[in-house]
């Protein structure tokens, strides 16, 4: 029994690593279950759809270097396509400092 339930708690830090490496959340905003499902939920939502973006168009591009071009480009109304077409954002990290707010940072 014991080392059942110590092969279960060992599930679930392995979750809340990868949750952390991929979601980008370094901690949770608050102590009430409600509001840390949520904040979850929202990050595998964010995670899920630029997935979907990268896939569907195809991009040569890691989802992490995709959440900092869609972060820097983030009041900018180009097209996606437009977009990750750039030759600007041939470097990311160059522009990563910018002064325009990014939605991905947490």
């Amino acid at each position: 029994m014991i080392s059942q339930l110590y092969r279960n708690r060992w599930s679930v830090e392995l979750f809340f690593k990868w949750i952390k490496q991929h979601l980008k959340i370094k901690k949770f905003r608050s102590t009430s279950e409600n509001a840390v499902r949520i904040q979850i939920y929202c990050a595998i939502i964010t995670y899920c759809l630029v997935a979907i973006i990268q896939h569907d168009m195809k991009l040569g591009r890691g989802i992490c270097e995709v959440l900092q071009i869609l972060g820097i480009s983030l009041t900018d109304k180009t097209h996606l396509r437009d977009l990750f077409d750039k030759s600007n954002f041939k470097n990311v990290k160059d522009f990563y400092d910018s002064s325009e707010p990014n939605l991905f940072n947490f």
